[in-house]
């Protein structure tokens, strides 16, 4: 009788920890949620040696206006809204799906913010560079799909001044200055360009070959 009077206090400890661990506070990480993760380092090293090597063409000349965006994905939200708030936390919308408020930082530089109006949706490969990788003999639907693609790391919510400084450079000329999101970054662009057969130039994967080589 005494020994039970001993081990059921302790049960009732042992059965109380969890419920004051999960009280606990939980810090906030670098990188909350974001594009969806993209194929291994070695995953993509060997889909790079699958892309064709070729020269881009821009004939016939690119326009933006080749790509739709954005569609509706649910509801009153659009693809941005949507890459919004997969890509934030907090985020409250308003009854059309915008934004008001809810808290972001940027995979590119680190960079947080709490307005939405501060972040651009960024295309990891950049709808001038899919055309004059292969896009261009797209029918509209399919450079549509491309432009909205959700499933692939192909959308993400960045600072905006700094997507506008990307603009349509690949990973030859321009890479997140963030050293630490390059390799996430290289992995993606490699995904998306072997899903959608588009080719690589040779500096292009010179560079990238690079980048994943310090995955």
């Amino acid at each position: 009788m005494s020994l039970r009077m001993v081990l059921i206090p302790s049960a009732l400890v042992l059965l109380l920890l969890p419920v004051v661990s999960w009280a606990a506070p939980i810090a906030k990480p670098l990188f909350g949620r974001a594009l969806p993760t993209p194929i291994a380092a070695s995953t993509a090293r060997t889909y790079l040696s699958e892309l064709t090597v070729a020269t881009p063409s821009n004939s016939p000349a690119y326009s933006r206006d080749q790509f739709k965006t954005w569609d509706i994905i649910s509801g009153t939200c659009d693809t941005r809204e949507t890459v919004l708030k997969r890509d934030g936390t907090n985020v409250v919308t308003d009854s059309s799906c915008k934004a008001t408020s809810g808290h972001w930082v940027s995979p590119y530089d680190g960079v947080a913010t709490d307005l939405a109006s501060d972040l651009d949706i960024d295309h990891v490969v950049p709808l001038k560079e899919a055309w004059i990788s292969g896009a261009r003999s797209w029918t509209a639907a399919q450079r549509e799909a491309f432009a909205n693609d959700l499933t692939r790391p192909q959308l993400v919510a960045v600072t905006d001044n700094l997507n506008q400084s990307k603009g349509d450079r690949d990973p030859a000329s321009w890479v997140p200055p963030l050293a630490s999101f390059r390799c996430t970054y290289a992995r993606a662009w490699v995904q998306v360009k072997h899903f959608y057969d588009l080719t690589v130039d040779s500096a292009e994967k010179s560079a990238l070959q690079d980048l994943l080589s310090g995955c």
